[in-house]
């Protein structure tokens, strides 16, 4: 499901050196396909099965998982969006490098025949508040 992940290892590395103090949060953005007659269904089922592995790991204690399928319009490249949020670079980071051969991975790998995910952008997320 998110064997472009591993390739986005090395963008998450150079982005916590480069990250202002003020980053909040780690979110990475992937433009995903389905494979095949897969549904919504199967892709939400995978989401929650790797994020339940992930958060056995040392920094994804607290990363979250969100879906997003079109509905108004089509959504040019892909079929859905899927956003990785960790709560610090540092987390981010911490996670990244024991991802290789982890719970997580395993599950990446289980699931290559649900969706394809050939696309990533790493982002900065600055929570606004507001009094």
């Amino acid at each position: 499901m998110m064997k472009t992940i591993v390739r986005s290892v090395l963008i998450s590395a150079f982005a916590m050196v480069a990250a202002p103090a003020y980053a909040a949060e780690a979110w990475q953005a992937f433009s995903c396909e389905l494979v095949g007659e897969k549904t919504e269904a199967d892709v939400i089922a995978a989401a929650q099965k790797w994020l339940k592995a992930a958060r056995t790991m040392k920094g994804g204690e607290e990363m979250q998982v969100s879906i997003h399928f079109p509905v108004a319009a089509a959504s040019g490249d892909s079929d859905f969006k899927m956003i990785l949020k960790a709560p610090s670079f540092k987390a981010w980071g911490t996670f990244w490098d024991g991802y290789k051969g982890s719970p997580a991975h395993k599950v990446d790998e289980e699931t290559d025949e649900i969706t394809e995910c050939p696309s990533a952008r790493l982002f900065e997320g600055v929570v606004i508040k507001v009094e």
